[in-house]
């Protein structure tokens, strides 16, 4: 099943960030290494482009309790551009063939080690910065780089600011918001009997993303209860007693709108502790079955549901996919990632590095103004590794580069497509 749903209302922006040296007088926009047009009347490039070159950076965590994904977010990117770089660059709508390079910068998930890293991409005249993990890091230095005039593109997180094109010119997400992925799910479960839901969330836009998601598509429902809703902070270290009040609502279904990995883990934990067994619903970024499922014994509850637009390479239904075969040795070739990926991060920046592939095919000027103009004209475009039914369309203002997503069961190794939740 999937849905593509408008995004919901934005109602708060970052402020107060900031930002580096302003673009000097008469540069084209987007700024330039040395300012204004060429002699010769060509456009100047912007920075991090030249004739043979493009700078692509990444700030992601690749330390602390989120660097598993964190670290996919680079390997996937670096396995797709390593995989073109090596066959002599991409050939860029100027006619001009560029290799690729990618430069990560490690936030650890923390807002301000990811301002630091957007001021040190700038210094290092990195082109774009993409692909990069999390809604709080992100939203750190996005202010900053609208007035630098800096793309922060294709990056994965659901908040929705990011792809609003009146507040966040120079943003575009990714990843589905996540509305959307709460949405999903809220409406397969509407039509899948009655059943009493609890609901545990991170306090901050992410996971009330997915609550407010899943309660506009079961509003009305008449076989939806909603029996219990706690909240928990992304910075504690334990959830057990709001589990503990939760399982005592005896709800068959808990919506669990999670993102950091060990949490997970331990919930699923706890609530076979407390003898709780509901059906469970986790976010695409917190579901992996290697990483996350099979460590918590995620076969012992009646079902595990989550959503996805991405083959899933530990699935058996994939192991001899061409897709799949050719981003494995990808990854392990050119992006120092010699094992199957334990999440799905790894297969999405695989997918952002052929959607930047499109874009710098049709780019006909060096900058950073005709690289946006091109970005948000990929339509319907199936990128490698994406599920039947997904695709990349960034043309829709409020939507991110992917909206439409597949909600899945768990079946013990990997998932397969849900048509009920029971």
């Amino acid at each position: 099943m999937s849905t593509l749903r408008t995004k919901a209302r934005v109602t708060s922006v970052v402020a107060g960030i900031g930002i580096v040296a302003l673009l000097a007088a008469g540069c084209s926009r987007g700024g330039d290494s040395g300012g204004g047009e060429s002699t010769d009347g060509a456009v100047a490039n912007s920075p991090g482009i030249t004739d043979t070159t493009l700078t692509l950076g990444v700030s992601t965590p690749l330390s602390g309790a989120t660097a598993g994904p964190g670290t996919c977010t680079v390997a996937g990117l670096a396995a797709y551009m390593g995989a073109r770089n090596a066959e002599g660059g991409i050939e860029f709508g100027d006619g001009k063939t560029r290799t690729i390079e990618v430069k990560s910068y490690d936030d650890a998930y923390d807002p301000q080690k990811a301002l630091a890293n957007f001021q040190q991409m700038v210094a290092d005249d990195v082109f774009a910065a993409t692909s990069g993990l999390g809604t709080p890091t992100n939203r750190a230095w996005r202010e900053a780089a609208i007035d630098e005039e800096f793309p922060q593109v294709l990056i994965m997180t659901g908040d929705p600011l990011f792809s609003d094109p009146e507040e966040s010119p120079w943003q575009l997400g990714f990843v589905p918001v996540y509305q959307n992925e709460g949405a999903a799910f809220g409406e397969l479960l509407a039509e899948s009997g009655d059943h009493k839901v609890a609901i545990l969330y991170q306090n901050d836009d992410y996971g009330q993303g997915y609550v407010e998601g899943f309660k506009e598509a079961v509003a009305g429902a008449s076989n939806i209860e909603i029996v219990g809703e706690l909240s928990y902070e992304a910075t504690d270290a334990s959830v057990d007693a709001q589990l503990t009040e939760l399982a005592a609502t005896g709800a068959d279904v808990f919506f669990n709108a999670m993102s950091i990995t060990p949490l997970v883990i331990s919930s699923l934990q706890k609530a076979q502790e407390l003898g709780w067994l509901p059906s469970w619903f986790l976010p695409s970024n917190t579901s992996s079955p290697t990483a996350i499922l099979q460590p918590g014994n995620a076969a012992a509850f009646p079902g595990v549901y989550s959503v996805s637009f991405s083959k899933a390479p530990a699935s058996p239904a994939f192991a001899e996919d061409e897709d799949v075969v050719t981003f494995l040795s990808d990854l392990k070739e050119y992006g120092d990632y010699p094992d199957p990926p334990a999440f799905p991060h790894c297969m999405w920046s695989y997918m952002i590095g052929a959607t930047l592939e499109q874009v710098f095919q049709n780019m006909t000027e060096p900058t950073r103004d005709d690289f946006m103009l091109h970005l948000r004209e990929v339509t319907d475009f199936t990128a490698p590794l994406m599920l039947p039914g997904t695709a990349v369309n960034t043309t829709v203002p409020g939507e991110p580069a992917v909206s439409s997503v597949i909600v899945q069961k768990y079946n013990g190794t990997g998932y397969s497509d849900a048509d009920s939740i029971g």
